[in-house]
């Protein structure tokens, strides 16, 4: 009985956190096929690859028509798609970017400010060279 304890314990601390691994792997897929079900016309959707764009048609079980610029719609797998993007709301203003508190003064100074200033060229780098 004393021989089998140590093996038994190593097999327990090797073998609980692969269990407990792909628990959470197979409860992440679950979500993903969730979410890529779960598509409507006019979500706003980012792709594995990084591009926003909204939704144009969700009919097809494979593919998804995607919207990334105005009149252009390409057509993805459905897999492709890794998260929903809540659209954010333009017309709400922050409290601090109320028009009362600017003055004129402010934006006087500004208009100077960006009149004088011009573009200026860094100088070329020269690597490796001493």
């Amino acid at each position: 009985m004393e021989g089998l304890f140590l093996p038994l314990l190593l097999m327990l601390v090797v073998a609980i956190p692969l269990i407990m691994g792909t628990r959470k792997q197979k409860r992440a897929m679950a979500q993903q096929q969730e979410l890529q079900s779960s598509l409507r016309d006019g979500d706003r959707v980012m792709t594995t690859s990084g591009l926003y764009a909204t939704v144009a048609d969700a009919s097809d079980e494979t593919t998804i028509d995607l919207e990334i610029a105005e009149g252009v719609v390409t057509t993805w797998l459905r897999q492709a798609v890794r998260e929903k993007i809540n659209p954010v709301a333009d017309d709400e203003v922050s409290e601090d970017e109320t028009p009362d508190a600017e003055d004129n003064s402010s934006t006087e100074t500004q208009a100077t400010d960006s009149s004088s200033t011009e573009a200026q060229v860094a100088p070329p780098l020269e690597h490796g060279k001493k």
